[in-house]
């Protein structure tokens, strides 16, 4: 059952998914009393390749490595050679030199990671490539949710936010649907994709959206770097009629609901203050699940076959020319 990249969820079989849930389960009682480390990766190498920022997703990958007694090395993207213009197939070329074990990548250009792993013979992780996808993200907040529906099957889920430019809400809502789980969009119309799944309902109105009944509200953060044009008149204007507000959180804890956020959150944007002190919310949940739920994958994937030979290396690259790669 033990695959050697994970690139996105739609691939995933659901028994590979429970595997993923129930072994995190597992890490997360090792970790959480007095074993902090244990040497399931001892003597294997993990690489951090994020031509992004980020703190939250790679902090917990250098986390769950190390607590499997991995080394972790940061390829410092800024300072790097693909500053002087080399090509992400000339890195490649690098790292597989490196003989590293694991490459865990993040980059804007949807589908890199898949490029990447089709050229090392190292285990490729996406974290998180454009708005494509982000499987571990989604693995997490299907962790975090089952760890108060041990049974989700049923359970509705209110995604709301920039859905149109979030990898979180496809890869959450693609993983949830397989769990038996109900989704639904809320957002803006300019937010909210036309052609989503059949499955997943679209709302527009806050109001017509609660009154389908979730049992989660999951916020997205509102992803202005993404926004070529202006979807929304002003912050304020989509905090009132899209945020959960003061007022909303109210009704949100006599309906017993819970709220969760991948992060990071944009406060007085889609949530205010008071959520961060709700006691159903379940943002620091996710944070520390996903420790457990990434020790889980680089457990579960393995790296194979001999590094290829320099030539049949060569003749891939000239057999890939024509692809423009950033």
């Amino acid at each position: 059952m033990a695959r050697k990249d994970l690139l996105d969820i739609a691939s995933l079989h659901r028994e590979e998914i429970e595997f993923l849930l129930d072994q995190s389960t597992s890490f997360k009682k090792l970790f959480t009393h007095s074993v902090k480390k244990i040497p399931a990766l001892e003597g294997k190498s993990v690489l951090m390749l994020f031509y992004e920022a980020s703190t939250r997703t790679h902090s917990s990958f250098e986390v769950a490595a190390k607590r499997l007694s991995a080394e972790v090395t940061n390829f410092d993207v800024a300072h790097s050679s693909i500053t002087k213009g080399e090509s992400v197939r000339e890195t490649i070329e690098t790292l597989q030199a490196m003989r590293t074990d694991y490459i865990v990548v993040r980059h804007s250009h949807p589908g890199l990671p898949g490029m990447i792993a089709r050229q090392t013979t190292a285990s490729v992780i996406n974290a998180g490539d454009g708005a494509h996808e982000h499987p571990t993200q989604a693995l997490l907040d299907a962790f975090t949710i089952k760890e108060k529906f041990p049974d989700p099957r049923g359970k509705r889920v209110l995604i709301i936010g920039d859905i149109l430019h979030s990898r979180v809400a496809r890869s959450t809502s693609t993983l949830l649907q397989k769990l038996g789980v109900e989704v639904a969009y809320l957002g803006p119309g300019s937010l909210v994709p036309k052609y989503a799944p059949e499955s997943i309902r679209r709302f527009t109105d806050y109001e017509a959206a609660m009154a389908w009944a979730p049992d989660v509200v999951y916020l997205l953060r509102v992803q202005m770097e993404r926004q070529d044009v202006q979807f929304f008149p002003s912050v304020r204007e989509y905090h009132r009629v899209y945020g959960i507000t003061t007022a909303r959180l109210a009704e949100i804890r006599d309906r017993g609901l819970y709220i969760m956020h991948p992060g990071p959150v944009n406060r007085g944007v889609e949530l205010c203050d008071a959520v961060m002190d709700y006691e159903r919310s379940l943002i620091t949940n996710q944070v520390e699940n996903g420790i457990s739920i990434r020790m889980a994958v680089l457990d579960w994937l393995t790296p194979g076959g001999e590094f290829p030979k320099q030539e049949a290396y060569t003749a891939r690259q000239q057999a890939n020319s024509t692809v423009i790669m950033p």
